[in-house]
């Protein structure tokens, strides 16, 4: 399951939850198999010049070479970019995670993940 996050001085105005759904539907794009991307934002007040550091961090897997990453690449900051409406440093860094990493699901009875949306808790799924 990818994961994405979002760096960035709080000067910047820019729809995060936009960019963050748009990460998911590009690494989807580029492989079919990746599925949900968790996604975090973290703006901040303290801060030195603006900037935006965006971090997708992947499994490794076989079909995940270098052409594969460089293309990736290309597609996030080319579509990220085009969601920017002011100038500010920009940093785009695709990790993969070393063999001895777990990111899977821990389900309890009753409980469904997908009423946690959009990191809220949505209380019409109780009823």
């Amino acid at each position: 399951m990818p994961h994405c996050e979002l760096k960035y001085s709080n000067n910047l105005n820019f729809d995060a939850d936009a960019i963050l759904a748009m990460v998911e539907t590009i690494i989807n794009d580029h492989d079919s198999n990746a599925h949900e991307c968790k996604g975090r934002a973290y703006p901040t007040a303290i801060y030195h010049r603006p900037h935006l550091k965006v971090t997708v961090s992947l499994l490794t897997k076989p079909h995940r070479d270098e052409a594969f990453t460089k293309a990736l690449m290309a597609d996030l900051e080319k579509q990220i970019k085009a969601k920017l409406s002011q100038s500010c440093y920009f940093s785009l860094l695709i990790e993969y995670s070393p063999g001895y990493y777990v990111t899977n699901e821990h389900l309890i009875a009753g409980d469904d993940l997908s009423r946690y949306l959009d990191g809220q808790l949505h209380s019409k799924r109780f009823s």
